[in-house]
């Protein structure tokens, strides 16, 4: 088959799954822990509970992917959920895996939720940026969280707006940046009340159990791909049209970024000289 006929028969998979969205019970597979997981009848939405320290979720897609977007609307376990952590992320697998992550980091009632992410390329992590959502509350009602990953960059949206760009620098400036490596959608609620809460000081309140996150409306507006050289440059290209140049963000998402930054981040890696880090090169490039 010819690379134009490759390309083609890409971008009509790109189409059909972007306008069919994804079913969580029909697209998906419980990893972990199915007796957690509940679905609604026509499969378009899912809660997870956390029942005990080591009874939590996990939820998987079955089909693999390079580039796209995946979006959920999740509402987060209300109430005191310290030591509990929901996520909503995509990953490859593998040792040297590729991840991108949203983690939210439960807390003691009346205090706010950490809204935690991290990128992931070939192993390398520790690129971490928290927030506090300050400009909305995570447990009242439904939000949407959507992560965008194209070859120019990975964005990380909550209900439609920017919060987090990481730009693809690796073949400019050597910075690890997830390429070829097919991923999948997850997520999950599992426990981590030795760290997840206050640094661990705070502990789980295991007669609250059990804890529960609600899930809807999940879809992988992405390109299907098992990772074979041709499929790798077919979603690229998709994803690209074969533009060199990455923009960025457009004037008035990145002010309004750069706004929430400003007001509600609490932690960047590129900040922190903790015992002797240093940053990486792409803390002085444009984001």
């Amino acid at each position: 088959m010819g690379r134009s006929r490759a390309l083609l028969l890409l971008a009509v998979a790109v189409a059909a799954i972007g306008i069919a969205g994804a079913s969580f019970r029909d697209d998906c597979t419980i990893e972990w822990e199915p007796q957690n997981a509940a679905f609604s009848p026509d499969g378009q939405s899912l809660n997870m509970s956390l029942v005990s320290n080591s009874s939590g979720c996990l939820l998987r897609t079955k089909k693999q992917f390079i580039y796209g977007s995946v979006s959920t609307f999740i509402k987060l376990v209300p109430g005191n959920s310290a030591g509990t952590v929901t996520t909503y992320y995509t990953s490859s697998e593998g040792k040297y895996h590729d991840e991108i992550d949203f983690e939210f980091l439960g807390n003691e009632t009346g205090q706010p939720y950490t809204l935690h992410t991290n990128v992931f390329a070939n192993g390398t992590g520790n690129r971490e940026m928290q927030f506090v959502p300050g400009w909305f509350d995570p447990t009242d009602g439904f939000h949407n969280y959507t992560i965008s990953w194209t070859p120019c960059m990975i964005v990380w949206y909550v209900d439609g707006a920017a919060i987090r760009v990481f730009r693809n620098y690796q073949q400019s400036d050597g910075v690890p940046y997830p390429t070829t490596q097919p991923m999948r959608g997850y997520s999950s609620i599992w426990a981590a009340e030795d760290w997840a809460t206050q640094g661990g000081r705070i502990k789980t309140d295991w007669s609250q159990a059990p804890f529960v996150a609600g899930y809807s409306d999940l879809v992988h507006d992405v390109c299907p791909c098992d990772g074979s050289e041709e499929c790798v440059y077919g979603c690229a290209w998709l994803f690209s049209q074969g533009q060199e140049y990455c923009p960025g963000l457009d004037p008035q998402h990145h002010k309004e970024m750069l706004d929430l930054q400003s007001k509600y981040r609490i932690y960047n890696y590129c900040d922190d000289y903790r015992s002797g880090k240093v940053p990486g090169k792409e803390c002085y490039l444009q984001q």
